[in-house]
């Protein structure tokens, strides 16, 4: 009995790991084959699929909607043009900072960490682990290990505080204390996605508040309220 349980536990693990196995080759898979195909087909039929769905609009209400389109994507266009731009400049930051204290492959690792801020906490906690390691091994007294650690820490606040703000805040049109609080409520709300889609969000939900602002502005019901009482 003992060798029929041995047995089967040892098929009940060889199944887990083959549709384990299975599964993550069909994830590579997807990732290698599937995607680049749909990309390709989607890019060809870009100007016929919106036109499909322009036709869908509502005649009265088309100009309206294709306006707000266009305007959202003016807005997420710059803010992937400033995401590039703050990426490049914390690449530089942090490649100048650890060449300077004189960090073995510094220059590799801090304009790594640099692109890598494009994902949220990924760059910064990757390039951060990264760089202790090599400051560890490399220096062996804490003063090294302090003075690379110092650099982070300054380029986290240089980054959520001011080149953030600022140059995702003037191109997505939100100010920068909306894209730092938009940054915490989508990190509190879901996490790294939420921290990921923050921006994007705003900047859409910016969008749609500066329509129906206007819209309220030429309204009656701010021109001409109604007049209550005699």
């Amino acid at each position: 009995m003992s060798q029929i349980g041995a047995i089967l536990s040892f098929l009940g693990t060889s199944a887990t790991r083959l549709i384990g196995g299975g599964y993550a080759l069909f994830s590579v898979f997807t990732l290698v084959v599937v995607t680049p195909v749909v990309a390709f087909y989607l890019l060809r039929d870009w100007p016929r699929i919106m036109g499909r769905i322009e036709s869908w609009l509502p005649r009265r209400s088309a100009a309206t909607l294709r306006q707000l389109a266009r305007d959202t994507d003016r807005v997420l266009s710059a803010r992937l043009r400033g995401q590039l731009l703050c990426c490049a400049l914390l690449a530089g930051y942090y490649a100048v900072g650890l060449s300077a204290v004189g960090l073995e492959l510094g220059l590799m690792v801090g304009l790594a960490s640099g692109f890598l801020t494009f994902i949220p906490y990924v760059g910064s906690m990757t390039g951060l682990a990264t760089a202790l390691l090599l400051a560890i091994g490399q220096f062996g007294t804490w003063d090294g290990v302090g003075l690379v650690a110092a650099i982070f820490v300054t380029g986290q606040i240089v980054e959520g505080y001011i080149i953030y703000p600022r140059l995702l805040g003037d191109r997505v049109e939100l100010h920068a204390v909306w894209v730092i609080f938009a940054l915490f409520a989508g990190g509190v709300a879901f996490g790294f996605l939420g921290v990921l889609l923050a921006v994007p969000m705003a900047a859409t939900l910016g969008v749609l508040a500066r329509y129906w602002l206007r819209r309220y502005l030429e309204s009656p019901l701010y021109l001409d309220p109604p007049r209550t009482g005699v």
